[in-house]
């Protein structure tokens, strides 16, 4: 618990409980995608009293200092993923919703390219593919 706290420290939030559990659960997550409710479920699965409401405030608040990241993907509902150093892109699956992460330096580049040949400086981005999975030929 104590790097936890250090992490809420460090951005100004004061350590509570449901704070460090909900660090807890999006830091150790097998799935780097989650929404309130799959971290509420998680919550509710280790026997944590913490409701729904509080799970959407801490998020938002973790947002807001920095520490995670929210992503609108097609579909409707936000999923939050740990802030890191390592920028990366996604690609959704349309049919099953899975959320694969990637890093392409060519893509990368050739945005870089792109935005200066138009006189501007990249600051941030987000790309975000919309995927299917290719038809198998086998009947």
């Amino acid at each position: 618990m104590p790097s936890e706290n250090a992490e809420l420290r460090k951005v100004g939030l004061k350590v509570t409980l449901p704070r460090v559990k909900i660090f807890n659960i999006l830091e150790r997550a097998k799935e780097h995608h989650l929404s309130a409710e799959d971290v509420y479920k998680k919550l509710l699965e280790h026997g944590d009293d913490v409701g729904l409401a509080t799970v959407y405030r801490v998020l938002t608040q973790f947002e807001a200092a920095g520490l995670v990241l929210r992503h609108n993907f097609e579909g409707g509902h936000a999923v939050f993923e740990m802030a890191g150093d390592d920028h990366h892109d996604h690609m959704v699956c349309t049919q099953t919703g899975e959320v694969v992460e990637f890093v392409d330096e060519i893509i990368e580049e050739r945005q870089q390219k792109i935005a200066l040949e138009h006189g501007y400086e990249i600051v941030d981005h987000s790309l975000i593919l919309y995927v299917k999975p290719l038809k198998s030929d086998k009947k």
